[in-house]
């Protein structure tokens, strides 16, 4: 019997978070898993066009799979951006249409482009046509009073229509006005029954659900069902979690002793040559390691790692001693731990 193809990264993603998911984030990131998908934090259009274009857009080589999450509402110039996210070796460009803030919705885009379906399958045909690229949608299931199903069901239609057959579905409404962007992340309660009636009345696309999904067993929950699962604040918060992804997730052996799923101390030591590149180009140090503070999330150490990359990590001249006295406060039985098998986990994986 020949063995089932392997998972597509959409199985299990890191979702796209402003001031996060940077460059030193997904690298870090990549230590843990290499089955992961990673998105960049939004960028918009008129950052790529007229902004810093290496800033926004340079990354390193170890992130892939890492797709870029576009902002913006004008069909000409995404098309022009996901041009150029291929010229820059994207594995995927993703359009936002869920974030809420008033900054997105001064520029019309944002969780508004919900209220347009029609605007967001234009964009979606013109970034189809500068890009062979996956170009996907990351939407919520509705906005203000525009929260029915048939309105959900309409806007996926609608963009399905121009091409797009991924869509990431966060599985909660968004206020435009009353609530603030981390307001809504929260408060909205999560319909994950409409994600999955979605599937259900779309199976040719692929529905991937984001919301409330704060460990690898929730991942798998959904899995059942989904096509895939997006997990947000808990990957940044408690990155760890992600160590076992490679294993539990995708069935595939891990990277670190043994080829077992990554220790914290072998995370590290996989992290510190980047680091010890971006403190020599100039970057203070915590530039880098302020995406490891959660590494030691509930473990005994924790206080002092975070405490001592805090109080330290930003000081003219810090380097990697630092990040080695913060180690030399988690006890070894902690560095040296590995996730715990997870033999029912197995069934998801390809034989």
């Amino acid at each position: 019997m020949s063995a089932a193809p392997p998972l597509p990264p959409h199985t299990l993603s890191v979702a796209p978070m402003m001031d996060w998911t940077d460059r030193h984030c997904r690298v870090f990131h990549r230590t843990l898993t290499r089955r992961t998908l990673l998105y960049t934090e939004m960028v918009t259009t008129g950052a790529i066009l007229h902004g810093d274009r290496e800033r926004h857009l340079g990354f390193d080589g170890a992130e892939h799979p890492v797709a870029l999450q576009l902002g913006g509402s004008d069909p000409v110039a995404l098309a022009e951006c996901a041009r150029i996210a291929q010229d820059y070796g994207y594995d995927e460009v993703n359009l936002n249409c869920g974030c809420p803030s008033d900054r997105v919705q001064n520029g019309s885009f944002g969780a508004c482009l919900m209220g347009t379906p029609d605007v967001v399958a234009r964009a979606v045909e013109a970034m189809r046509g500068a890009t062979s690229l996956p170009v996907t949608v990351k939407h919520r299931i509705g906005i203000d009073d525009l929260d029915s199903y048939d309105h959900l069901t309409n806007f996926v239609g609608t963009v399905a229509g121009a091409g797009c057959d991924t869509f990431i579905v966060h599985a909660r409404k968004a206020w435009l006005s009353g609530l603030s962007p981390k307001e809504n992340r929260e408060i909205p309660p999560l319909r994950y029954e409409l994600v999955q009636q979605l599937k259900t009345d779309f199976p040719h696309l692929t529905i991937v659900l984001n919301g409330g999904v704060l460990t690898l067993e929730d991942a798998q929950a959904h899995l059942a069902w989904a096509d895939g699962a997006m997990v947000g604040r808990a990957a940044y918060q408690n990155p760890y979690i992600l160590a076992a992804a490679d294993r539990d997730v995708f069935g595939s052996a891990g990277f670190g002793s043994g080829s077992l799923p990554p220790t914290r101390r072998e995370a590290i030591e996989a992290f510190l040559p980047y680091v010890a590149a971006q403190v020599e180009q100039g970057q203070p140090l915590n530039r880098s390691m302020r995406h490891t503070l959660g590494l030691f999330a509930g473990q005994a150490g924790a206080r002092h790692w975070k405490r001592t990359l805090s109080e330290k990590g930003h000081l003219p001249g810090a380097g990697l001693e630092v990040v080695r006295e913060a180690m030399a406060g988690v006890p070894d039985s902690v560095l040296d731990a590995r996730p715990e098998a997870q033999p029912e986990a197995q069934a998801l994986a390809p034989a």
